[in-house]
């Protein structure tokens, strides 16, 4: 445990000279990488090139989630939002590590006053708020920031030697970007108080027994098989996929009667679409849909 503190502590420099590179997937899933970002790396996957991937880019501070960091995430997310050839974006990791939690070095010196005038955290949250599908694909450790980063996924996909906690507890404080909101939810209430009040570690069989994870698979076939997950969705009319994405947020955040309320005005709204007719039309003539997104 002491050495997961450090991990989370952002010490882990002097633990390891880099991470592990991703497994090579093939030359078919990637185009040229974008060069002006310093934390993170940009890719286009699948044979569509309709997969944006974002891999976290920290690997001797075991991608410590730092302010920079962040802030490039949500550009490139915005970035991407507005790109109609993206329908799905994954978010991930090295194979040491997804993210091992926030930089403690940056927050150390913080005060009461400076976090409640301040606003930090606000690029965090902000992720959450993406209306295109995310992906977190997590192999290594997931702990702190790192864990409530992939929640803020619509689904994480884990590699079997994967490793989801939240440790703050350890550093005298509490998770302070959903981790005590969103596992809550996701895992119930007695599992969450286990994980918060502890720090312990789970792993990924277990984090998909407890629902945290969609699909555990080998650590090489993590990305694969992420790529194929974000293909599968870009076969579908990206607005009707957004549309299904706020629809299932609605029924995580709110009642269920407010929430079928709103699942039946959404339902009622895609008849307004181009694609919903595409789709009804092509199902009864037997032929694959061709959705136009509007």
């Amino acid at each position: 445990m002491a050495q997961i503190v450090r991990i989370f502590a952002g010490r882990a420099q002097n633990v390891i000279q880099t991470a592990a590179k991703q497994p090579q997937l093939g030359a078919r899933f990637y185009c040229a990488a974008a060069t002006n970002l310093q934390y993170i790396k940009t890719e286009l996957a699948g044979e569509k090139k309709n997969v944006a991937v974002i891999t976290l880019n920290r690997s001797k501070a075991f991608n410590a989630l730092c302010n920079g960091l962040m802030a490039e995430i949500n550009i490139t997310l915005d970035k991407y939002e507005k790109d109609d050839s993206v329908a799905a974006i994954i978010i991930t990791g090295s194979e040491k590590a997804f993210a091992a939690g926030a930089d403690i070095k940056e927050m150390q010196f913080n005060t009461y006053g400076k976090l409640i005038m301040g606003s930090h955290f606000n690029d965090w949250t902000s992720v959450a708020k993406c209306q295109k599908p995310l992906i977190a694909a997590v192999n290594g450790y997931a702990l702190g920031g790192g864990c409530e980063l992939a929640m803020m996924c619509d689904i994480i996909y884990a590699g079997d030697k994967a490793k989801f906690g939240q440790p703050e507890i350890a550093l005298g404080t509490i998770p302070g970007a959903g981790g005590t909101q969103r596992l809550t939810r996701v895992v119930g209430k007695s599992k969450a108080m286990e994980m918060c009040l502890t720090g312990n570690m789970i792993n990924a069989v277990e984090a998909e027994k407890m629902g945290l994870v969609s699909k555990v698979v080998a650590d090489d076939q993590l990305m694969t098989e992420a790529i194929k997950l974000g293909e599968k969705i870009a076969t579908h009319s990206q607005l009707v996929v957004q549309l299904c994405k706020e629809a299932v947020n609605t029924a995580y955040e709110t009642t269920l009667q407010e929430g079928l309320k709103f699942e039946k005005r959404t339902f009622h709204a895609t008849f307004a679409t181009a694609d919903r007719k595409e789709g009804m039309t092509a199902f009864v003539e037997k032929r694959a849909a061709k959705f136009n997104n509007n």
